[in-house]
This record gives structure tokens, C-alpha cells and sequence, in this order.
């Protein structure tokens, strides 16, 4: 067994030349995953590499380092635009995972189920990846291809999530079999951005746990946009037809008619959490 433990992004990236690692951050999704199964043969600690953590703001874009805690998202003094995505920090399983789990390693688990997606879609999130040959970008919704499956190449390393700074509010509901500690039936988050006159500039709508991967819905951001912010007008314009694209599953935790169900209200309610975040500002 190789363990090693760089403290640049540089080193990491140089050991994986070396040969297929598995890359540890927080661990939360590693050890379970192996069951009873022995330990990767080889991997690559992240964990001390102090230029992935941490949260940054620099001109138009919000920096969230690879190995950022959901705690410390959950924690940070962030705008109303990522109050949905520290709702779905504070979601993140226990306590405990929250202080190990990180941002990168949510989206690289790809589950279908992982709470930090939706909210980072609704955001127009863009994931940094370093390689040897220099670093590249790629909006998070190309960046999960399928369950399990993300679009890293041998020998690159995500270094960061990368966020659109807007002046919007934003909203993310879950339902589970109870209020804690419990996988996904359904998840909502959206992120509205409101014009001069009140009425919707541009909406972003995510669904998770109801596809192989989270899903927008264009159809029915498109069709948000241009109503007024007050009253229940956006909660109204939502229609069955809007989730055409979510292909939800039959399994333990539901089958796929109910979570189809459901998350038409979700949306509803999502849509009208974020407006009251918009009064809650705004009085």
C-alpha cells in the first residue's frame, strides 16, 4: 500500500502521475463505501493541502476550496444567493460528517442523492480541475455524467467550486423518511434573481434524488421569468409538465409516482421559501 499526504496541489497532482490513487478528503463516502472489503491499495490525503480550503470572494465569482467542510459552508457569512446551499450543508448527514465531509467530495461521490448538488446547479457552479498540463473548468452539470461517473481524468484533481457572485435569493427543501440523518426521497433548491421592478430577472430550478443525476428544470424557469416577485404567482406557474425531465426510480425509500408527486410541491414550496428570504432582506 502507497499513502501519501501533499501539502500542495502541485505534489497531489505529481503523485497521481504515478499511478491510479484513490483520493481521500473528509473520508465520508470512502470508508462506507468499502464495507467490509479491505482498503484502496493506494491514496492520496488531500486533507492537509491548506490551498483547497477555505472560502474566498474575489471580483465577480465565489471561491470554495476542494476541501471545504460543509460545516464551514453551513457557518460562513455568505449572501442570501447561497442561504439554499448552506440549508443543504446543515442536511449533510450528522454533525460529525458535516465537520469531515467536503464540497468536492459531494459532487465527486456523484450519488444521485447528494444534497450539495441541487443547490450548487441552482448556483451555476463551475468545478476547477488541475492537471499537469494546467487547470481547466467545467460547469458542474457536465461535470456529473451519470451515478458514480464524473468527467476526471486520470491524474487530475478537483481544486475548487467556483460561483457566479449574483445579487438573487435562493431556497432547498428535502424529504426523507425523517427529519435526520436519512438518504434523499426528493430535494429541491432554486436561486431567483429579481429585475427592477420586482419580477423575475432569472430563475435556476434543481431536482436531486429523481434522476440518475440532479436535474434542472428549463421549462419551467423559463416560464418564472417576467412574474412578480410578491403574492404566489411563481408557486402557481408550476405545472406537471415542468418535471418531464426527472426520471425518478422505484425503491425502498419511495417509488417513482410518489417522488414525481411530491416534488411538484417541493418546487412550489422551495419557490415561496426563496421569496420569503426576499422579504425577509428587503424589510
Amino acid at each position: 500500500m502507497r499513502y501519501f499526504s501533499p501539502h500542495s496541489a502541485e505534489e497531489a497532482v505529481e503523485a497521481l502521475a504515478s499511478g491510479p490513487f484513490t483520493i481521500l478528503a473528509g473520508g465520508t463516502d470512502v470508508y462506507p463505501s468499502l464495507r467490509d472489503r479491505p482498503a484502496p491499495a493506494d491514496i492520496l490525503d488531500i486533507s492537509r493541502i491548506a490551498e483547497l480550503r477555505g472560502i474566498e470572494h474575489s471580483g465577480d465569482c465565489w471561491r470554495f476550496g476542494a476541501t471545504t467542510t460543509w460545516t464551514a459552508v453551513a457557518r460562513a457569512k455568505l449572501p442570501p444567493a447561497f442561504h439554499g446551499l448552506q440549508a443543504a450543508a446543515r442536511e449533510v448527514g450528522s454533525a460529525q460528517i458535516q465537520n469531515a465531509g467536503t464540497i468536492a467530495g459531494n459532487i465527486c461521490n456523484a450519488s444521485p442523492a447528494a444534497d450539495g448538488v441541487p443547490p450548487l446547479l441552482s448556483l451555476d457552479a463551475r468545478v476547477e480541475i488541475l492537471s499537469p498540463t494546467g487547470r481547466r473548468t467545467v460547469p458542474l452539470s457536465d461535470f456529473i455524467k451519470g451515478v458514480r461517473s464524473i468527467d476526471l481524468s486520470p491524474g487530475e484533481l478537483v481544486t475548487a467550486i467556483l460561483i457566479p457572485d449574483v445579487d438573487a435569493r435562493s431556497a432547498f427543501l428535502k424529504l426523507g423518511a425523517r427529519r435526520y440523518l436519512v438518504i434523499s426521497i426528493a430535494m429541491v433548491a432554486c436561486t431567483i434573481e429579481a429585475d427592477a421592478d420586482s419580477r423575475v430577472k432569472a430563475a435556476r430550478v434543481a431536482v436531486g434524488a429523481c434522476s440518475p443525476v440532479a436535474r434542472r428544470l428549463p421549462d419551467l424557469e423559463t416560464a418564472l421569468v417576467g412574474l412578480p416577485m410578491e403574492g404566489g404567482a411563481l408557486a402557481a406557474a408550476v405545472r406537471a409538465e415542468h418535471l418531464s425531465v426527472l426520471s425518478p426510480i422505484d425503491d425502498v425509500r419511495a417509488d417513482g409516482a410518489y417522488r414525481r408527486e411530491v416534488v411538484e410541491e417541493l418546487v412550489k414550496r422551495a419557490l415561496q421559501q426563496a421569496l420569503g428570504s426576499a422579504r425577509e432582506m428587503a424589510a
